[in-house]
């Protein structure tokens, strides 16, 4: 199989040398052709230089950078854009997620183009969990699309399915919202799977921010628009 996993990087220095080194590992001991595409998205810290440190360890390591913080949707939609194998894949590189999980998703590729993740237990504080519930009702509310767990950051698709449920309006958080409603316009369907969820232990989350859901509110303004 020919796989690419995007990695979308905003401060996570602490975070990216385990994470590289677990999906580098993970497709070494699977025997995956492909790549990891690690997108640094305008981070503050060290992350730029720990991305090119790590490339001289781990070959499959791509590294594409926004010289400014451009979002979370728009880093994971640099990652597939440049991704250049049959499937594409994506996942947070907060270490909240584990490569291996990827194994229960493969799988379902034979029947399937677009396989995603639901996280089985959430491990987020619980006001996080309230917004992705807020969050998720308004999506069906608004789009009339009703995806459990819809912000699942463990996703894989078909690179010539990409064009058709690529994002336009999303650059922030409203990312994986436009990813499913450009599905369901497209007359894609998707199979969910139960995937493990581990609690951040390094750094600083930033998806509860008040300028991120002041952005997400924007942008799906300007998604209905475009599809009234």
């Amino acid at each position: 199989m020919q796989l690419s996993i995007a990695l979308p990087c905003f401060n996570e220095e602490a975070n990216l040398p385990a994470t590289i080194g677990d999906v580098h590992d993970w497709m070494e001991k699977r025997g995956i052709e492909g790549e990891v595409i690690a997108v640094n998205d305008g981070s503050r810290d060290a992350t730029a230089q720990v991305l090119e440190d790590l490339q001289k360890t781990y070959p499959r390591l791509r590294v594409v950078t926004h010289p400014v913080n451009r979002g979370y949707g728009a880093a994971v939609r640099s990652g597939c854009d440049a991704a250049t194998t049959e499937w594409i894949g994506f996942m947070d590189s907060d270490g909240q997620f584990k490569a291996e999980d990827f194994d229960k998703l493969l799988p379902f590729c034979d029947k399937n183009s677009f396989i995603v993740g639901r996280r089985r237990k959430r491990a987020d504080p619980f006001m996080r969990k309230v917004n992705a519930k807020c969050f998720g009702f308004l999506t069906w509310l608004v789009f009339r699309v009703w995806v459990r767990d819809l912000n699942c950051a463990m996703k894989v698709f078909r690179r010539d399915l990409w064009q058709r449920i690529r994002p336009v309006h999303a650059t922030g958080a409203l990312f994986n919202a436009e990813l499913f409603v450009r599905a369901r316009k497209a007359g894609v369907r998707w199979q969910q799977v139960d995937v493990s969820h581990y609690p951040r232990t390094k750094g600083m989350q930033t998806g509860a921010s008040p300028l991120v859901i002041l952005r997400m509110f924007k942008e799906l303004w300007r998604l209905w628009k475009s599809l009234c």
